[in-house]
């Protein structure tokens, strides 16, 4: 199960919302081994499309430089699709390289960057296998 604040949830679909139609990406660090997302941060799209999305090689290193300095690993990583459900691509199955993260996913198919609801789902992929979990948004994390 993610648990997950409502600040950091309602970044994740601004961000979604922002950037379409191209795919948003980014992640959420947290302290090693503890399974909290607790800083978000919000990367480039390198590929800036509206089906794919790569983050830039440069960016990605200086942030896990970042994140061992700060004993912090990835918790959320997560990313946008713009025209099709909120459910893992074999592409995003096959780039899924952390497994001890949450997979998130948003689609802003049937809204866009206009108000709306957005379809926001987690999974954990681990060696390409799929399973969704259930999203808990709390007011703050305890």
């Amino acid at each position: 199960m993610l648990s997950i604040d409502q600040k950091t949830y309602d970044a994740i679909v601004a961000h979604a919302k922002r950037d379409h139609p191209v795919e948003a990406c980014g992640l959420v660090a947290g302290p090693e081994g503890s399974d909290r997302p607790e800083r978000f941060v919000e990367m480039v799209n390198a590929a800036g499309s509206p089906t794919f999305y790569e983050f830039d090689s440069a960016e990605l290193l200086a942030l896990y430089k970042e994140m061992w300095d700060r004993d912090e690993e990835p918790v959320v990583i997560y990313h946008s699709h713009t025209a099709t459900e909120a459910y893992p691509s074999r592409t995003d199955i096959g780039l899924a390289s952390e497994p001890g993260a949450h997979y998130v996913l948003v689609s802003t198919r049937e809204h866009g960057n206009n108000e709306g609801p957005v379809e926001f789902r987690s999974y954990r992929i681990v060696d390409g296998q799929v399973s969704e979990e259930e999203v808990t948004v709390v007011a703050e994390l305890p």
